[in-house]
């Protein structure tokens, strides 16, 4: 059995089950779910029956495909409904997100696609009304209901709620006990008291609170199961977005208030009459099964937007959907077909974050699009790389307002200078305007796209010039992930996740290849930042306590001195105090550690490496000086 076998559950419904459950049983709650994971499921329509053993089942009722109450769970067992078989269940299977807002429902593909950080995204042609109580999950209210939306900038509170304030310590206190325990250490009870805390701020109108707490919960069943896709820096950007806006609800005021309590759904807002033209298509495969395709777009100012459709499939539905219609208005064109033409769009619907919304009122039909070196679509390669990379740094920030919108691509002409072995892999090496040598890495792979195959025939013709669109990847050198370029040839453009290259599109080279440029030198390339980072991620697995066990690190403190970077040698040191500190009373006994002091020190720590990382990154980018000609 694993977890995407079995249906949501509301994150209420799990905490009620650990929480009534006995100190006794809830010591064996991590090897039940261990051991209920291992067990055979069987779906018969609405329920999924969980063989507890050889002679008792238990049930989880999920109407709507939400296990919404804690009756919905039923157990066989003698001991049923206080065993800790419904509470296991419970624990091993996904958290539900909050239901779709009732006006403008979104279509199966945007919410799949949508961030689930901070709910997902429903399509609205108008505020809606405001209520006293969220809709509960799992469950669709009646068309004329009304759900809580949070109030715009304009008409925010000066400060938060009591209650809010309540809520928000809530959920500080449960971060900070998980940040204490450590992946290790935070498994089923440590969990469902994030839920909890998620539960109550979410009640509260703390939606951004809510959907980082059950980011965090998502992280560490991941990597308490040891699922492949897990990365740690995930967590740590996750626990610090979650500690970060827990601990600013209670000193943020008026527009910054608004922003750090979020908004329940990012609506979309009527946006009129739009003239569009595609760039590209590229395949989407998340590492929890869904796949499709995204075509990107822009207005003839250059705004970006998105026309997407992923639903669970994997890459074989990417493969697919990339030659189906697009849903959007009357328009016949596919995913690919759009990426090469232009549409006209009336009563359009965009989100904050560029998707454009296929609600009834939407009209599309085909025009004529625009080649990459024609206008509109010429301007977005004529800003200085520089001015690009700063841009895309804000909207891939690791804690960007999620509402902020912006585009993380960037928009190249390039010269290729073959293939250069990275950490990462293999990476394709580049020189653009300024000097710069850009890494083009491949954006996905998966044997079944067309990234890694094209990257590597692209290798083998260094000299060739092509104008380029890729994704920033955040690094202390300029890395972009390769999506598309122009034809080698100079007609027309490939879209490197579906596009297959073949050799005799590559130009003949009629002129001697230059030789790769070298490596920058800047300072930001060998920063010992990453004496601090190590440290900040090493807290995540195992807790407070490795930290306390490292002993002097003055040494480490005095290289980042060295380095200009004092105040990451102060972070460092007052971090591993902290983790070390334990006071004692009047008798020697230990007291508690002190979990907020210790949580204070790591946010600012991992705060602080996230900011300078930026910082470093984006001077990687700067234009090289030409060489000094002399003779």
């Amino acid at each position: 059995m694993t977890a995407a076998q079995l249906p949501p559950v509301a994150p209420e419904v799990t905490a009620t089950l650990v929480e009534e459950l006995s100190p006794r049983l809830r010591k064996r709650l991590d090897a039940a779910v261990t051991k209920l994971g291992a067990r055979p499921t069987h779906r018969d329509g609405d329920t999924v029956t969980i063989a507890v053993d050889e002679e008792t089942d238990l049930r989880m009722h999920a109407p709507g495909g939400v296990v919404a109450t804690a009756d919905a769970l039923t157990c066989g067992c003698l001991l049923a409904p206080a065993c800790v078989h419904r509470a296991a269940a419970a624990c091993a299977a996904p958290a539900a997100d909050p239901a779709p807002d009732p006006a403008g429902q979104e279509t199966p593909s945007e919410a799949a696609s949508a961030p689930h950080a901070d709910g997902t995204a429903s399509e609205s042609t108008g505020p809606a009304p405001e209520s006293t109580t969220p809709a509960p999950y799992g469950t669709a209210p009646a068309p004329d209901a009304t759900v809580f939306t949070p109030p715009d900038n304009t008409s925010a509170p000066d400060v938060a709620s009591p209650a809010q304030r309540v809520a928000a310590d809530a959920v500080w206190s449960a971060a900070a006990a998980v940040l204490e325990a450590g992946v290790e250490g935070a498994g089923a009870v440590a969990q469902a008291a994030l839920l909890r805390a998620a539960h109550t701020a979410r009640l509260q109108h703390l939606p951004r609170a809510a959907g980082a707490a059950l980011s965090v919960v998502t992280l560490l069943r991941a990597a308490r199961a040891g699922d492949p896709s897990y990365r740690t820096p995930d967590l740590v950007t996750a626990l610090a977005e979650l500690l970060g806006t827990a601990h600013r609800v209670g000193t943020a005021s008026g527009a910054e208030l608004a922003a750090v309590r979020g908004r329940a759904r990012r609506p979309y807002s009527p946006d009129g009459s739009l003239r569009l033209y595609g760039l590209f298509t590229e395949p989407v495969v998340t590492d929890s099964g869904h796949g499709g395709a995204r075509t990107w777009v822009a207005g003839p100012d250059g705004r970006l937007c998105t026309v997407g459709d992923v639903a669970p499939g994997g890459v074989g539905r990417a493969l697919g959907v990339a030659d189906r219609a697009v849903r959007l208005g009357e328009s016949a064109l596919t995913h690919r077909e759009l990426g090469r033409a232009g549409l006209a769009v009336s009563g359009a619907t965009v989100s904050p974050d560029g998707r454009l919304g296929a609600g009834k009122g939407v009209k599309a039909v085909t025009a004529r699009g625009a080649a990459w070196t024609e206008p509109p679509l010429a301007a977005l390669w004529e800003t200085p790389p520089l001015q690009q990379a700063v841009r895309a740094l804000r909207a891939t920030s690791r804690y960007a307002d999620p509402d902020a919108g912006g585009s993380d691509l960037l928009f190249l002409d390039v010269e290729l200078r073959g293939a250069v072995r990275d950490p990462g892999g293999t990476c394709l090496l580049a020189s653009c305007d300024g000097g710069i040598a850009v890494r083009l890495a491949v954006a996905d792979d998966d044997p079944a796209l067309a990234h890694r195959d094209n990257l590597m025939l692209l290798a083998t013709a260094p000299g060739t010039r092509l104008r380029i669109i890729g994704r920033l990847l955040p690094a202390l050198h300029p890395r972009l992930a390769l999506l598309a370029c122009s034809h080698p040839t100079g007609e027309g453009t490939i879209d490197l996740g579906f596009d297959r290259l073949r050799r005799a599109d590559l130009p003949v080279p009629d002129a001697p290849v230059h030789p790769a440029p070298p490596e920058p030198g800047d300072s930001g390339a060998n920063s010992p930042l990453h004496l601090l980072e190590r440290r900040v991620e090493q807290t995540v697995p195992a807790g407070r306590a490795a930290l306390g066990m490292l002993g002097d690190v003055s040494a480490e403190a005095r290289r980042l001195r060295r380095a200009g970077l004092p105040t990451a040698a102060g972070l460092l040191a007052a971090l591993c105090a902290s983790a070390a500190r334990r006071e004692r009373d009047a008798f020697g006994r230990l007291l508690p550690a002190d979990t907020d002091g210790f949580a204070t020190h790591w946010l600012a720590a991992a705060r602080y490496t996230s900011a300078v990382s930026e910082s470093l990154c984006a001077a990687a980018w700067e234009p090289r000086p030409e060489p000094a000609v002399t003779g």
